[in-house]
């Protein structure tokens, strides 16, 4: 499809209720090749806020009642309806978040797999009966929805860090407004669209761009309907919406930053760990929360991991992400080239050294080049930082319990990656990293059916697996007489 048969076939309205409706002031979205006007979409207010609750409670408990078995097999269509298009959710999700267009099919794929194993999971939704230990009677224990849903969803992955909060709410029997960021809306409301072709009743979801999140987000959670608040985003932002929902006692899902380590041991392969290497840092282009922020490499051979680090990472092509030819495309806006560019200027200014990259081009869109920093001191700012950019920052250590020392360095603990040949000591180690998940001689960890989610600031709560969905479910207990 023609990018303006493709843009012209997005909703640009707000998605409430299951029908687009418009509003009363509109922002732009711009693509971050180049900053030019995408498109124009309505901009929510509290009222619209109000109105999509309005549609959620309404269908609130009969989308609760519908059979498991229903509510799985619309997912399942909603999956099979995302594979048909996923050409076009692609390329539109490159055009307004930048990434390389196979990048976006990646997620495309990533994406529709949480509608496909929560399919599976709708109708796994288990309790028990048992006696009570006294003889006095039986103990029924089961579980139910927990009613409507508020999903604030990040730039960086515009259709999965929504679809992974939408597969197990829908599955449970929730309803579900979710934002999008101001960055990057369209992706979802075409989702919605196509959703609603799929077969999901009209009120279970409800779409809210808007330039005023505040606002819209305070209206949503100081309103006593809203039962669950679910945040893919920043630590602090994050502290702020748990200080903000505790009035209410929400049920809250907290996904937030990361600074994952990336720890090589001697033993390693080296050519593979620099294959993973680059899977755990460029995928995104940096900007994930899962990517590879620093890493400890044993000195014995980190002389040789950074020179085949540095070939690799000279050989990416910046340009637009629509390109063909483009390997790295654009950050998301010119703000996110600020934050790169003054942690890197950070590390070289306390002795790092630029071994490739490390100077953002210049002229029109958001481009930096994949870069790699030697030598990086402890106390520069990019291995306490979350880069989420296209940067390798290395450092070296000498024993197993410097590089663990290392990795753990952080208020976070998120992900983490560790490659090794023994398995002893790849066991040993991902039970000493404080880290929610980790990586074992693999650079990507991302799985539908595995539970996502970290601890310290990168907050609690998990998404995928059979553990996703029940952060969407509340578990009542049945006391019954003998």
């Amino acid at each position: 499809m023609a990018i303006e048969d493709l843009i012209s076939s997005v909703p640009t309205g707000l998605w409430i209720g299951g029908e687009e409706r418009q509003a009363a002031s509109t922002f732009n979205v711009l693509d971050p090749s180049d900053d030019q006007v995408l498109a124009t979409v309505a901009d929510a207010t509290a009222a619209d806020a109000v109105a999509a609750l309005d549609a959620a409670c309404a269908v609130q408990a009969e989308w609760a009642a519908t059979a498991p078995r229903k509510r799985g097999e619309i997912l399942r269509s909603v999956f099979e309806k995302i594979t048909e298009n996923a050409d076009d959710i692609a390329a539109l999700m490159t055009l307004e978040m930048g990434k390389v267009l196979a990048e976006s099919k990646g997620e495309v794929t990533y994406g529709a797999e949480f509608f496909r194993w929560f399919s599976e999971e709708a109708v796994r939704i288990e309790g028990r009966y048992t006696p009570a230990p006294a003889g006095t009677g039986r103990i029924l224990v089961t579980k139910q929805a927990v009613g409507p849903c508020y999903a604030i969803t990040p730039w960086n992955f515009p259709l999965a860090m929504g679809t992974r909060k939408m597969g197990p709410a829908f599955a449970a029997g929730c309803t579900m407004i979710v934002k999008p960021a101001q960055e990057t809306p369209l992706t979802m409301l075409l989702l919605a669209k196509l959703m609603d072709e799929a077969g999901l009743p009209k009120g279970v979801l409800s779409v809210l761009p808007t330039t005023s999140p505040g606002e819209v987000t305070t209206a949503l959670i100081d309103d006593g309907r809203l039962r669950k608040l679910t945040f893919t985003g920043s630590t602090g932002v994050g502290k702020s919406l748990v200080k903000q929902s505790a009035d209410k006692l929400l049920r809250t899902s907290m996904e937030l930053g990361g600074n994952a380590p990336f720890i090589v041991f001697d033993d390693a392969d080296v050519d593979a760990v620099v294959d993973g290497a680059i899977l755990a840092k460029m995928r995104n282009g940096g900007e994930a929360c899962t990517a590879a922020n620093r890493f400890h490499v044993a000195n014995a051979v980190r002389e040789e991991f950074t020179e085949k680090l540095v070939k690799r990472m000279s050989e990416f092509n910046l340009g637009k992400g629509i390109d063909p030819a483009s390997t790295l495309g654009p950050l998301i806006n010119s703000k996110q080239v600020s934050t790169v560019t003054e942690l890197v200027s950070d590390a070289v200014s306390r002795g790092a050294t630029v071994a490739v990259g490390g100077v953002a081009p210049g002229g029109p869109g958001n481009f930096y080049p994949a870069t790699v920093l030697t030598d990086v001191p402890a106390d520069a700012r990019i291995l306490k930082e979350e880069v989420f950019g296209p940067v390798a920052p290395i450092t070296g250590f000498d024993t197993e319990d410097e590089g663990v020392a290392a990795a753990n360095d952080t208020e976070y603990g998120l992900a983490a990656y560790v490659y090794t040949r023994s398995l002893d000591r790849a066991l040993r180690v991902a039970e000493g990293i404080e880290s929610g998940m980790v990586g074992i001689n693999r650079g990507v960890i991302s799985d539908a059916a595995a539970p996502f989610g970290g601890i310290k600031e990168s907050g609690f709560g998990r998404e995928g697996g059979s553990e996703g969905i029940e952060e969407y479910l509340d578990t009542k207990y049945i006391a019954l007489t003998r």
